[in-house]
């Protein structure tokens, strides 16, 4: 009788005891595929939703500019702590990399960016933000939770990895270029590949939408100040004009893309600054004007670059003024153009289209927008995509860099579980093969 009884409590035990997901043996084809919907279904538990929603508006109510993240870095790394993840820190002076899995080859990697814009916030709501003049505009409160989220996801599906990811937290996107300077810094080291993705307020919740090759421009920025010499407005020919030099520079600026380069070359030169004299009478001494241009090639990108200088210089010589010009990159360098890498985007699309449906996943057009990401694809690959945040309402949602821009926070399991089993699927099935011997692994992690 004790033989049956222990028989039958043993039965009890193995009926109730949790089993994971998936065994840590070689996955099937079919069990993969299955990865992206099981991430999503564990994203959308109340608890690990209500988590990301929390760390989210923490964020978001004291948002810091670039390189002056120095909190969001803390609460993030008390949340890798909490989670038991191992980090480097700092990178680029707020910067984190975490590392989840055998700290060897293959590694590939996953990027949240951490700052905030100089703008006055005008949504009025619980968490506003506490710092004046300053705010989350661009969703990356946001995606800082989401890259949190798939480190939890992540951290509790380690049976099944092979590798590592490492969780990229960067600082300065906004045009401080801290993409770069993690990368100075080896936040890339011994990756094989890194996949980043951007909210989109204008593309429905549960949706996707990237392209392989040219996704975004590469951009720059110019200031130039025009000197003449001032005078009455009513004797003009005692004076030397900056304010008609500079309109006659703005103009011609307009001429490289209409005249000079090739309409099948999507290229944008925008005069955005004009500062000039502060009477309506009083012609003053100098203007100063200044804008972006952007192209989605490096050659073309230089060439614009080249013949603003040349412009501006000889338009405010035909004028009688002087002009000098600013490319501003001491502390607003030049963004690459942002390629997706073509394997990547059929990775993308396989375990995107299982998570989502392929119906769900959609191929778009490229955007003049620019993004620090190009940095890491200038290194290894990389793969650059929209996340849908858009909800079934009649309200029209504000654009990214709008004081009255809003997320939609139902977007964060999308995110989480997308990032997580991009990489994990990266990990499981397109690891190339490289010795271990060549590669460094992180065994002090």
């Amino acid at each position: 009788m004790d033989f049956f009884r222990w028989v039958f409590l043993i039965l009890i035990f193995v009926s109730f005891t949790p089993k994971p997901i998936f065994s840590d043996s070689q996955l099937s084809s079919g069990e993969l595929s299955k990865i992206p919907s099981k991430f999503l279904d564990f994203a959308k538990k109340s608890e690990v939703f209500d988590w990301m929603v929390g760390v989210r508006r923490r964020i978001h109510e004291n948002p810091e500019l670039g390189y002056e993240e120095l909190e969001t870095s803390k609460l993030i790394r008390e949340e890798l702590d909490n989670l038991g993840i191992q980090y480097k820190y700092p990178f680029a002076n707020t910067g984190i990399v975490g590392f989840i899995g055998s700290g060897k080859p293959p590694f590939v990697a996953i990027r949240a960016d951490m700052d905030a814009l100089p703008m006055q916030e005008m949504v009025d709501w619980e968490h506003k933000s506490r710092n004046p003049g300053k705010m989350h505009a661009c969703g990356h409160d946001a995606h800082i939770a989401m890259l949190l989220g798939a480190a939890k996801i992540l951290q509790e599906h380690q049976n099944i990895m092979k590798g590592t990811v490492a969780l990229i937290f960067q600082p300065a996107e906004e045009g401080g270029g801290g993409a770069k300077k993690m990368i100075d810094a080896g936040a890339l080291e011994n990756v094989e590949a890194i996949f980043g993705l951007h909210v989109h307020p204008n593309f429905p919740l549960g949706k996707v939408c990237s392209r392989p090759g040219p996704f975004l421009a590469g951009s720059g920025f110019f200031e130039a100040v025009i000197s003449g010499r001032g005078g009455h407005a009513a004797i003009p020919q005692h004076s030397i004009d900056p304010i008609l030099a500079a309109s006659n520079v703005i103009i011609s600026l307009q001429h490289l893309v209409s005249r000079e380069a090739d309409p099948l070359d999507s290229q944008v030169v925008t005069v955005a600054k004009f500062q000039g004299g502060g009477a309506f009478n009083v012609i003053p001494d100098s203007v100063t004007i200044g804008g972006t241009f952007r192209a989605f090639s490096k050659k073309s990108f230089l060439q614009l670059r080249q013949r603003i200088e040349e412009v501006i210089v000889g338009q405010a010589a035909v004028q009688r003024c002087n002009a000098t010009v600013d490319f501003l990159t001491n502390y607003k360098p030049f963004f690459p153009p942002t390629m997706n890498d073509k394997n990547l985007h059929k990775h993308f699309q396989r375990v995107a289209g299982d998570m989502l449906g392929n119906d769900h996943v959609k191929d778009m057009e490229p955007l003049m927008g620019s993004e620090d990401f190009a940095f890491y694809q200038e290194v290894i690959p990389g793969y650059f995509y929209m996340l849908g945040m858009q909800g079934e309402t009649n309200e029209n949602p504000a654009s990214v860099h709008s004081p009255y821009f809003k997320i939609n926070e139902e977007a964060l399991p999308f995110g989480a579980a997308l990032q997580s089993s991009l990489a994990i699927r990266y990990l499981l099935e397109a690891q190339p093969q490289v010795p271990s011997s060549s590669i460094n692994g992180h065994d002090e992690l």
